[in-house]
Protein backbone atom coordinates (compact mmCIF):
# COMPACT_ATOMS: atom_id res chain seq x y z
CA UNK A 1 0.00 0.00 0.00
CA UNK A 2 2.44 2.38 0.73
CA UNK A 3 4.30 1.77 -2.23
CA UNK A 4 1.40 3.08 -3.72
CA UNK A 5 1.01 5.94 -2.49
CA UNK A 6 4.46 6.63 -2.86
CA UNK A 7 3.93 6.24 -6.94
CA UNK A 8 0.86 8.39 -6.76
CA UNK A 9 2.83 11.53 -5.04
CA UNK A 10 5.53 10.85 -7.68
CA UNK A 11 2.98 10.75 -10.84
CA UNK A 12 1.57 13.87 -9.10
CA UNK A 13 4.92 15.67 -8.46
CA UNK A 14 6.27 14.54 -12.03
CA UNK A 15 3.07 16.14 -14.09
CA UNK A 16 3.16 19.74 -12.22
CA UNK A 17 7.39 19.39 -12.85
CA UNK A 18 6.14 18.99 -16.77
CA UNK A 19 3.56 21.50 -16.61
CA UNK A 20 6.24 24.01 -14.87
CA UNK A 21 8.50 23.39 -17.33
CA UNK A 22 6.73 24.51 -20.46
CA UNK A 23 6.81 28.49 -19.77
CA UNK A 24 3.94 29.12 -21.93
CA UNK A 25 2.18 27.56 -19.32
CA UNK A 26 3.34 30.58 -16.90
CA UNK A 27 2.46 32.82 -20.09
CA UNK A 28 -0.68 31.88 -20.54
CA UNK A 29 -1.80 32.28 -16.54
CA UNK A 30 -0.21 36.03 -16.17
CA UNK A 31 -2.27 36.66 -19.51
CA UNK A 32 -5.94 35.05 -18.23
CA UNK A 33 -5.46 36.75 -15.07
CA UNK A 34 -4.61 40.17 -16.54
CA UNK A 35 -7.59 39.91 -18.97
CA UNK A 36 -9.83 38.68 -15.85
CA UNK A 37 -8.17 41.78 -13.88
CA UNK A 38 -9.09 43.91 -16.65
CA UNK A 39 -12.33 42.72 -17.08
CA UNK A 40 -13.08 43.56 -13.19
CA UNK A 41 -11.76 47.01 -13.36
CA UNK A 42 -14.37 47.77 -16.54
CA UNK A 43 -17.25 46.45 -14.70
CA UNK A 44 -17.44 43.34 -16.16
CA UNK A 45 -17.63 39.34 -14.46
CA UNK A 46 -16.24 36.32 -15.06
CA UNK A 47 -18.36 32.88 -15.30
CA UNK A 48 -17.17 29.45 -14.60
CA UNK A 49 -18.53 25.96 -15.58
CA UNK A 50 -17.40 22.29 -15.48
CA UNK A 51 -19.14 19.01 -14.90
CA UNK A 52 -18.16 16.88 -11.57
CA UNK A 53 -14.92 17.89 -10.35
CA UNK A 54 -14.79 20.63 -12.27
CA UNK A 55 -18.23 21.52 -11.20
CA UNK A 56 -16.67 22.31 -7.50
CA UNK A 57 -13.41 23.93 -8.98
CA UNK A 58 -16.12 26.14 -10.84
CA UNK A 59 -17.55 26.99 -7.52
CA UNK A 60 -14.54 27.32 -5.33
CA UNK A 61 -12.84 29.57 -7.75
CA UNK A 62 -15.71 31.77 -8.03
CA UNK A 63 -16.15 31.58 -3.69
CA UNK A 64 -12.46 32.91 -3.66
CA UNK A 65 -13.35 36.19 -5.66
CA UNK A 66 -16.89 36.79 -4.14
CA UNK A 67 -15.11 36.24 -0.75
CA UNK A 68 -11.75 36.55 0.66
CA UNK A 69 -8.57 34.76 -0.86
CA UNK A 70 -6.15 35.62 1.48
CA UNK A 71 -6.28 39.56 2.08
CA UNK A 72 -9.31 41.87 2.66
CA UNK A 73 -10.33 43.11 -0.74
CA UNK A 74 -13.58 44.28 -2.38
CA UNK A 75 -15.75 41.55 -3.92
CA UNK A 76 -15.42 40.39 -7.15
CA UNK A 77 -18.04 39.47 -9.53
CA UNK A 78 -17.53 35.32 -10.29
CA UNK A 79 -20.56 33.37 -10.78
CA UNK A 80 -20.12 29.41 -11.07
CA UNK A 81 -22.91 28.56 -12.98
CA UNK A 82 -24.22 25.74 -11.16
CA UNK A 83 -27.06 26.32 -9.57
CA UNK A 84 -28.96 22.22 -9.51
CA UNK A 85 -32.74 23.74 -10.49
CA UNK A 86 -31.20 25.57 -13.37
CA UNK A 87 -29.62 22.73 -14.30
CA UNK A 88 -32.24 20.12 -13.98
CA UNK A 89 -34.72 22.73 -15.79
CA UNK A 90 -32.48 23.42 -18.69
CA UNK A 91 -31.86 19.65 -18.54
CA UNK A 92 -35.20 18.61 -18.77
CA UNK A 93 -36.14 21.19 -21.42
CA UNK A 94 -33.28 21.84 -23.81
CA UNK A 95 -30.79 18.91 -22.84
CA UNK A 96 -27.88 18.33 -21.03
CA UNK A 97 -25.92 19.75 -23.46
CA UNK A 98 -27.54 23.16 -23.17
CA UNK A 99 -27.14 23.87 -19.07
CA UNK A 100 -24.27 26.15 -19.64
CA UNK A 101 -24.87 27.92 -22.42
CA UNK A 102 -28.40 29.06 -21.45
CA UNK A 103 -27.01 30.06 -18.61
CA UNK A 104 -24.14 32.29 -20.33
CA UNK A 105 -27.34 33.78 -22.33
CA UNK A 106 -28.74 34.50 -19.24
CA UNK A 107 -25.70 36.48 -17.18
CA UNK A 108 -22.97 37.15 -20.24
CA UNK A 109 -22.53 40.09 -21.44
CA UNK A 110 -19.77 41.26 -24.15
CA UNK A 111 -16.60 41.80 -22.19
CA UNK A 112 -17.42 39.02 -19.96
CA UNK A 113 -14.98 36.50 -19.35
CA UNK A 114 -16.06 32.61 -19.46
CA UNK A 115 -13.64 29.97 -17.61
CA UNK A 116 -14.47 26.73 -19.49
CA UNK A 117 -13.10 23.97 -17.24
CA UNK A 118 -12.94 20.39 -19.07
CA UNK A 119 -10.69 17.71 -18.11
CA UNK A 120 -11.47 15.80 -21.66
CA UNK A 121 -12.12 19.00 -23.57
CA UNK A 122 -14.89 16.98 -24.94
CA UNK A 123 -18.14 17.74 -23.01
CA UNK A 124 -20.50 19.22 -25.17
CA UNK A 125 -22.17 21.24 -22.52
CA UNK A 126 -19.03 23.08 -22.01
CA UNK A 127 -17.88 23.32 -25.27
CA UNK A 128 -21.30 24.76 -26.18
CA UNK A 129 -21.11 27.24 -23.83
CA UNK A 130 -17.75 28.75 -25.06
CA UNK A 131 -19.50 28.86 -28.33
CA UNK A 132 -22.38 31.08 -27.72
CA UNK A 133 -19.89 33.49 -25.14
CA UNK A 134 -17.64 33.59 -28.40
CA UNK A 135 -21.09 34.93 -30.11
CA UNK A 136 -21.62 36.97 -27.28
CA UNK A 137 -17.84 38.83 -27.28
CA UNK A 138 -17.12 37.36 -24.36
CA UNK A 139 -13.69 36.03 -23.26
CA UNK A 140 -13.32 32.87 -23.51
CA UNK A 141 -10.74 30.66 -21.39
CA UNK A 142 -10.37 26.56 -21.60
CA UNK A 143 -8.43 25.04 -18.85
CA UNK A 144 -8.09 21.39 -20.39
CA UNK A 145 -6.38 17.83 -19.90
CA UNK A 146 -5.40 15.53 -22.02
CA UNK A 147 -4.90 17.03 -25.77
CA UNK A 148 -7.39 19.45 -25.33
CA UNK A 149 -10.38 17.87 -26.76
CA UNK A 150 -12.63 19.53 -29.39
CA UNK A 151 -12.69 22.62 -26.85
CA UNK A 152 -9.11 23.24 -27.62
CA UNK A 153 -9.54 25.55 -30.68
CA UNK A 154 -13.06 27.26 -29.32
CA UNK A 155 -11.46 29.38 -26.77
CA UNK A 156 -9.45 32.76 -27.12
CA UNK A 157 -6.90 31.49 -24.64
CA UNK A 158 -6.20 27.37 -23.57
CA UNK A 159 -4.01 25.52 -20.76
CA UNK A 160 -3.81 21.73 -21.19
CA UNK A 161 -2.96 19.87 -18.02
CA UNK A 162 -0.75 17.30 -18.30
CA UNK A 163 -2.13 13.70 -16.66
CA UNK A 164 -3.55 10.09 -18.06
CA UNK A 165 -6.22 10.87 -14.99
CA UNK A 166 -8.93 12.90 -14.48
CA UNK A 167 -7.87 13.23 -10.83
CA UNK A 168 -4.17 14.36 -11.89
CA UNK A 169 -5.44 16.94 -14.59
CA UNK A 170 -7.55 18.36 -11.57
CA UNK A 171 -4.88 18.85 -9.16
CA UNK A 172 -3.19 20.82 -11.98
CA UNK A 173 -6.66 22.61 -12.38
CA UNK A 174 -7.07 23.61 -8.81
CA UNK A 175 -3.11 24.91 -8.55
CA UNK A 176 -3.97 27.18 -11.72
CA UNK A 177 -7.23 28.80 -10.48
CA UNK A 178 -5.28 29.77 -6.76
CA UNK A 179 -2.48 31.01 -8.71
CA UNK A 180 -4.54 33.23 -11.44
CA UNK A 181 -6.63 34.65 -7.98
CA UNK A 182 -3.84 35.15 -6.09
CA UNK A 183 -2.17 36.93 -9.95
CA UNK A 184 -5.27 39.32 -10.01
CA UNK A 185 -5.00 40.11 -6.53
CA UNK A 186 -1.08 41.23 -7.16
CA UNK A 187 -2.57 43.79 -10.33
CA UNK A 188 -5.68 44.95 -8.58
CA UNK A 189 -4.91 45.32 -4.98
CA UNK A 190 -0.81 45.09 -4.99
CA UNK A 191 -1.05 46.68 -1.53
CA UNK A 192 -1.83 43.50 -0.18
CA UNK A 193 1.32 41.79 -1.31
CA UNK A 194 5.00 43.49 0.17
CA UNK A 195 7.08 40.73 -1.33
Amino acid sequence: MKNNIEISLKESADNFAKFTLDKSNIDIIEQVSKVIASAFENENKVLICGNGGSSTDAMHFAEELTGKFRKERRALPAIALTDPSHITCVANDYGYEEIFARAVDAFGKEGDVLIAISTSGNSQNIINAAIRASNKKMITFGLLGKDGGKLNDKCDLQLIAPGKTTDRIQEIHIAVLHIIIETIERILFPDNYTD
